[in-house]
C-alpha cells in the first residue's frame, strides 16, 4: 500500500541513470535491470519476457522485454515505452559523450532523452508521487521493450500475443513517444498509419545487347509495374488521416557492364495506410498486379512482402477526452488529437484496449545532441500524474 516512506522518484536523475546504460537495439546493457529495480522499489511485481530470434541487428539476438504490475483492481492502465535507442553516430560530433547523460545549462544530454528514456522516467516518477500520498483507484503497469527502434518482432508485439493468451486485462494504455511537437502538451497520437513493405524480383535472362532476342530484358518490365502501381490511387483518405501513400525505395540492377542485357531486375517500396486498408488487402493487390504484367510480358515475378503494423484510430471517447483535460489542466495547453508521423508500438496495443501516445517534445530525437530540457521532464511528471489520476478516476 503507497504511504508516505514510498521513495520519491527524481525523473531527472533517472533519466540519466538509464541514458547511462547504451542499450542500442537490441543490446540491453542493463536498462532493464535498473528500471526493474525502481520498480521493484515501487511495489511493482516485475516480470521479465525475453525473446530471441533474427533482427536485422545481429543474428539470434535476445531482445529483453518487462511486465510490471502494481494491483489487481480495474481500470488497469499502462505505460508502454522502450529502453532501446539508435545509434549515435559519429559519437566526435556529440558535445559531451553521448551516454554520459551530461546535464549543461538546464538541458541534459544524451541517447534517448526524448526517445524515449525521459518519458519513461517521467512516469515512473509521477507514478511514485502517486503512491507516496495513498492507493490509487486501480491497477498500474508498465509494458517496457528492448525492440521497439529495431524490427520490432521481439519486442512488445510478442509480449502482447503473450498478455492477450494468458487473459490479462488492460483496460487503456499511454505510450510515451515523443508526440509534443514545439510545447509540451500540443498533441497527443490517437492513431497511426500501417506500414507494408514489399520487394519486387523481375527474372529475365541475360544475354548481349546487340542480340536482344536471345535474351529477356527485366529492367522495362519492372519498369511498367512500378508505373503501374505508382499511379494508382489507393484512397482518398480515411477520419482523421491522410491518403494512403506508395513510395518506390529503390531500383537495383547492379550491372557493370554496357554490353549485357540483365539476368534480373529489383526493386523495393513501402505503402504507409491509414485505416481504409489493410495489409492483407495491399497484397493481394500487389500481387494481382504482378501477375498481371507477368501475364502480359512472359517473365517472372517474385514478391515478398513484410507489414511491420495494420493503421489503427482510437476513437474520441472517455479514454481520450480525460488524457486532454489532464494534460490541459496540467500545462495550460489543451493536445490536439493527431494521426501524423510513422510507427510506434502503440499498433500492437491496440489489440488489447484504447492506446494514444503522449510524451516530449520531439525536436530533437535521433538527433546528434538529443537533449530535454530540465524542466521539461519535470513539467512531463507534472503532466502524467494528473493524466493517471483523471484515467483511474474514471474506473
Amino acid at each position: 500500500m503507497g504511504t508516505a516512506s514510498t521513495p520519491v522518484i527524481d525523473p531527472v536523475e533517472l533519466t540519466r541513470d538509464l541514458i547511462r546504460r547504451p542499450s542500442v537495439t537490441p543490446v540491453d546493457a542493463g536498462a532493464m535491470d535498473t528500471l526493474e529495480r525502481v520498480l521493484t522499489g515501487l511495489g511493482f511485481t516485475c516480470r521479465r519476457m525475453a525473446f530471441e530470434g533474427s533482427t536485422g541487428a545481429a543474428t539470434d539476438a535476445r531482445i529483453e522485454n518487462l511486465y510490471a504490475r502494481r494491483g489487481t483492481a480495474s481500470p488497469n492502465l499502462c505505460f508502454a515505452g522502450h529502453t532501446d535507442v539508435v545509434p549515435t553516430g559519429e559519437a566526435a560530433a556529440w558535445s559531451s559523450d553521448p551516454f554520459e547523460a551530461e546535464v549543461r545549462n538546464g538541458l541534459l544530454y544524451g541517447r534517448g532523452a526524448v526517445d524515449m528514456k525521459g518519458g519513461i522516467a517521467a512516469w515512473v516518477a509521477a507514478v511514485s508521487q502517486i503512491l507516496a500520498d495513498g492507493e490509487p483507484a486501480g491497477s498500474l503497469s508498465f509494458l517496457i521493450t528492448g525492440d521497439e527502434e529495431g524490427p520490432a518482432l521481439h519486442g512488445t508485439k510478442k509480449v502482447v500475443e503473450a498478455l492477450m493468451a494468458e487473459g490479462e486485462v488492460i483496460d487503456a494504455c499511454v505510450v510515451g513517444e515523443p508526440s509534443s511537437q514545439t510545447q509540451l502538451g500540443d498533441m497527443i497520437k490517437i492513431g497511426r498509419r500501417g506500414s507494408l513493405n514489399t520487394w519486387i524480383t523481375v527474372h529475365g535472362k541475360q544475354g548481349h545487347v546487340a542480340y536482344p532476342a536471345r535474351a529477356a530484358n527485366p529492367a522495362p518490365v519492372l519498369v511498367r509495374l512500378l508505373a503501374a502501381l505508382d499511379a494508382h490511387v489507393l484512397d482518398e483518405g480515411y477520419e482523421a488521416f491522410q491518403p494512403s501513400n506508395l513510395e518506390i525505395t529503390t531500383i537495383d540492377i547492379g550491372n557493370p557492364a554496357t554490353n549485357v542485357i540483365p539476368a534480373e531486375a529489383r526493386a523495393r517500396l513501402n505503402i504507409r495506410f491509414n485505416p481504409a486498408q489493410t495489409g492483407d488487402g495491399l497484397i493481394d493487390w500487389l500481387n494481382r498486379e504482378a501477375g498481371r504484367v507477368q501475364a502480359e510480358t512472359g517473365l517472372q515475378i517474385t514478391l515478398e512482402h513484410m507489414c511491420s503494423g495494420e493503421a489503427f484510430l482510437t476513437p474520441h471517447g472517455p479514454f481520450v477526452t480525460a488524457v486532454q483535460d489532464a494534460v490541459e489542466a496540467s500545462t495550460g495547453v489543451r493536445p490536439e488529437a493527431s494521426t501524423t508521423g510513422g510507427t510506434s508500438d502503440a499498433r500492437f496495443i491496440r489489440a488489447m484496449c484504447p492506446v494514444l501516445e503522449l510524451g516530449l517534445v520531439g525536436q530533437t530525437m535521433h538527433q546528434v545532441d538529443e537533449r530535454v530540457p530540465v524542466a521539461e521532464l519535470v513539467a512531463l511528471t507534472a503532466a502524467y500524474r494528473r493524466v493517471i489520476e483523471t484515467v483511474q478516476g474514471q474506473g
